[in-house]
Formats: C-alpha cells, sequence, structure tokens
C-alpha cells in the first residue's frame, strides 16, 4: 500500500470549477495568439541544467535529478530559455514568432505563500529587432488581460540599460559604481547615501538624491530624469520609453502607466525595456516580459535579437470569477439503447452519459452530485 499520498510542498490538484477557468483563459490566450500570427512550440519538462544557467536563481531554484549517465537535469524553471535553446539546434529561419504554454517548476522559499508549479502562456519573436516587436508584445498583453476580465490593471515599464548606462558614466573608480548599484537595488539608503555624497557637487548630485525613489508615476519620474547630464546611451532609453507611453496612450487612453528606474531587470538576461503588469493588493503579476538580445549567444555564436512575454495563468485565474455551471442532466439507459443515448446526448445541452448498471445506482450518482437524471429505459416510466 502507497503509504505517502500528499502532494510535494508547492504543487496542487486542480479540478472542477478552477480547472475549468485555467482551461478556458489557456484557451482565450492561445486564440489571441494563432490570430496575430504566432505558430505553436512545445519544449519538454526535462532539460539539461546547463539550459538555465542565464537564469536568475535568486529567489527560487530548479527541482534537479540526474539522467542514466549522471548528467544534471531540471523541471523546467522557465519557457523563454528552451526556446533559445530549441533555435540553436534546429537551424530554424528567422525571424520567427512562436508561442506556448505549459508548467514551469521553481522551488520558491520556504513560507512564501506561491505555489511551486505556475502554468504560463506566452509568445516568443525572435529575429525582431526594432520597437515594433516590444509594440507587439504590449498589445497582446492588453488583450489578453481584456480576453480574460482584468478590469483594471497596472502596466510597469522598465529598461535594463538604464542604471547601466547611468553607472558607466559617473566619475568614479569600478568598486564604487558595483558598490552603488548594489545599494540602490537593496535600498540600503545608508551605503547609498554615504557614495552618492561623493558625487554630490558633480552635474549628477541632483539626480542621484532622487535615484533610489525613481519609480511611479510615468511622467513625474521623466522630469527626474531630465536632471540628468545628456547620456547618449540614456537618450535612446529615455526615447524609446516616451515611444511605448505614447503607444499605449493611443492604444489604451485609460491604462494607467507607471515607470522603474530603481530596480533590477527580472532576469539578468534581460538587455532593454522590460514590462510587468499587476493589480492592486497582489504580489504576482499577470504578465511578464522584455527584451533580451544577448539570449542565444549563451547557446550558440551569433547575436539574435529577441523579446517576449509570458502570463502567469494562475494569477489570471485566481482573479477571474468561478462560473456558474447549470445543472448537469445524466442520461442513464439500458446498454441496447446506445444509439439512442447517443442521439439525446448530442441533443440534450450539459449532458453526460450515466453508465451506472441499475437506475437505484445511477439515482445515488444524481442525487449525491446535484444533477439532473434522464431515464431512457422502462424502468422509468
Amino acid at each position: 500500500m502507497i503509504k505517502n499520498r500528499n502532494l510535494p510542498n508547492g504543487t496542487r490538484d486542480e479540478f472542477g470549477p478552477r480547472a475549468a477557468v485555467k482551461e478556458t483563459i489557456s484557451t482565450q490566450l492561445f486564440s489571441i495568439f494563432k490570430q496575430r500570427g504566432f505558430t505553436k512550440l512545445t519544449t519538454p519538462i526535462l532539460e539539461y541544467a546547463d539550459v538555465f544557467k542565464p537564469l536568475n536563481l535568486a529567489n527560487y531554484r530548479p527541482y534537479q535529478l540526474l539522467d542514466e549517465q549522471g548528467e544534471a537535469l531540471v523541471l523546467r524553471p522557465d519557457l523563454t530559455l528552451p526556446v533559445a535553446r530549441m533555435m540553436s539546434t534546429t537551424g530554424v529561419e528567422l525571424p520567427a514568432k512562436w508561442y506556448y504554454g505549459g508548467d514551469v517548476f521553481r522551488v520558491k522559499k520556504q513560507l512564501s505563500g506561491s505555489y511551486n508549479q505556475v502554468t504560463q502562456a506566452g509568445i516568443e519573436l525572435v529575429g525582431y529587432g526594432g520597437i515594433k516587436g516590444e509594440l507587439e508584445c504590449l498589445t497582446i498583453a492588453l488583450a489578453g488581460c481584456q480576453t480574460t476580465g482584468i478590469e483594471e490593471m497596472t502596466l510597469e515599464l522598465s529598461d535594463a540599460r538604464f542604471v547601466e548606462g547611468v553607472l558607466a558614466a559617473l566619475p568614479v573608480p569600478e568598486p564604487t559604481k558595483i558598490a552603488l548599484k548594489q545599494a540602490l537595488f537593496d535600498k540600503n539608503l545608508t551605503v547609498y547615501n554615504q557614495i552618492s555624497k561623493l558625487l554630490a557637487d558633480t552635474a549628477f548630485g541632483d539626480f542621484l538624491s532622487e535615484w533610489p525613489w525613481l519609480f511611479g508615476d510615468f511622467d513625474t519620474v521623466m522630469k527626474v530624469v531630465q536632471r540628468l547630464p545628456k547620456i547618449p546611451q540614456i537618450e535612446t532609453v529615455i526615447k524609446n520609453l516616451n515611444v511605448i507611453r505614447q503607444f499605449i496612450k493611443r492604444m489604451a487612453p485609460d491604462q494607467k502607466v507607471v515607470l522603474d528606474l530603481s530596480i533590477p531587470s527580472p532576469q539578468t538576461y534581460y538587455t532593454g525595456m522590460a514590462f510587468r503588469g499587476y493589480t492592486q493588493n497582489a504580489t504576482d503579476y499577470l504578465f511578464s516580459g522584455g527584451r533580451y538580445d544577448d539570449l542565444l549567444t549563451s547557446f550558440q555564436q551569433i547575436k539574435e535579437p529577441a523579446v517576449g512575454l509570458a502570463f502567469d495563468v494562475d494569477a489570471l485565474a485566481d482573479r477571474a470569477p468561478l462560473p456558474e455551471t447549470p445543472k448537469q442532466t445524466l442520461i442513464y439507459f439500458n446498454q441496447d439503447q446506445w444509439p439512442e443515448a447517443e442521439k439525446v446526448l448530442k441533443e440534450t445541452p450539459n449532458s453526460t452519459l450515466c453508465l451506472a448498471d441499475s437506475r437505484e445506482e445511477a439515482n445515488r450518482i444524481a442525487v449525491s452530485n446535484n444533477k439532473q437524471l434522464l431515464d431512457l429505459t422502462k424502468e422509468g416510466e
């Protein structure tokens, strides 16, 4: 007899209304992806651990095991890196548009309240280097939230190049820049203020005094950014962010957009703009994505631009109302009535065949499951 019938920590069985909601959401998202010309891609749940070396595992670690040769395998903790691995090994012609769906497995910190198994649905655009890639991802992000019933969502923008661009321009030694960045990301204001005082009398002093709080309303943050001296790399970032802001205003005039230029990128492999969507009083993001032009170089010599977006299907399902399911009809019949039962099944909405061997058993099933019984046998007369 099996002694341990409990689920591993961080996993759950899903059935009934919850499973139906997740299936509906995935179907809605896939429909958007296909309508916009993306092609389905499925990758294995098991991958070699080396595939995920570019992943930032600070907040979670993968489930690990060994194959028959002793090579380290993991249950995939991410769905973007397997796409990059596939692209590097199959010689697919670029540019390419992929969409995917499936579970990722991440061992979260204990007592974090998060599940270790998360269902995602997303897209990857490989070979598109212009800002049209970001615009396509954001168009799909807005459409996905609207289609799945999200009435109010905040869009958060950031860019991996901003922090690095500012640090590169500061007239201090490299170790000082590294320490300043760490203090900024950790929001360690004591250390941050000690270092920033060294630059108080430079052209960067005014901006540096505000940098730890450089998040919030898009226009308010941009006013602070204008205090920076002209930095060519930063000028490009600012221009692209403003293009995105104007695009969102046209697409969704009432959409709330915030800007955060004081945080690390969601993943270490991000090379440009990043975007995430969330609702108030929730810790998980509805979607996240961004640009990672160096990702394929982890698997091959040739560099290819890429940008992607992933929806958290569980987060969307958590915010969706459970459907009101009408009472189901059980069709009870004798074995020789199967053709007739099939005909009734097709004609009766929300019905299912009852495979019980007696009317008594069929009636018990109907009563215990709050279902209506339709008897096709003479026993019911």
